[in-house]
């Protein structure tokens, strides 16, 4: 501070006082200047220390969380994927069982006695509509349980998405949503 008053005091005495007059003018004084500063500075560091650094520390967490979802999104798509995979492998095994017994049951019935032909038909009638039950009810079963499990995949993803616990009203509608989604492609 007595470095500036000496600058200060030098160049008014060179300057022929032009330096007192602005100071005049503008009602500036050394102290009344170190002092706003000093407020300044320290308001400076309050507002860094209470406002600005929770406020990044904020948004990081919330960045954080949304790549968080994202991956998360990422991960459900691929696991959906793979459900979906399954389920036309265990639908080709399925067919290929139903169709093993239906050649099964005709070649049955072609090695079957003439007089008893007709009891092997019906036979092998009854076996291939089992089958086909039996095929309809795993496709049944297996798409209920898809439907169940994509439901529940979506349910929890929005509720890691929104940031919030979801109603049973919530939960009923985005899993109504999805499965009308799959029945449409």
């Amino acid at each position: 501070m007595n470095q500036f008053v000496l600058f200060a005091a030098a160049a008014e005495a060179e300057s022929g006082g032009i330096v007192t007059k602005i100071t005049t003018r503008f009602g500036v004084t050394p102290e009344l200047f170190v002092s706003q500063l000093i407020a300044f500075l320290v308001v400076c560091f309050l507002l860094k220390k209470f406002a600005y650094q929770p406020v990044l520390t904020m948004l990081e967490e919330r960045r954080q969380r949304i790549a968080e979802a994202m991956e998360n999104a990422e991960k459900i798509k691929e696991e959906l994927a793979s459900t979906e995979v399954a389920r036309k492998k265990i639908m080709e095994e399925a067919n290929a069982t139903a169709n093993k017994m239906i050649e099964e049951a005709r070649a049955a019935a072609a090695q079957v006695q003439e007089k008893e032909s007709q009891k092997a038909v019906a036979q092998a009638e009854q076996i291939i509509s089992q089958a086909r039950d039996a095929a309809s009810a795993d496709y049944a079963r297996m798409l209920a349980e898809l439907k169940q499990e994509i439901g529940g995949l979506v349910v929890k993803t929005t509720a890691q998405v929104v940031g919030k616990v979801l109603t049973s009203e919530d939960h009923k509608r985005l899993v109504d949503e999805a499965n009308r989604e799959m029945a449409s492609s």
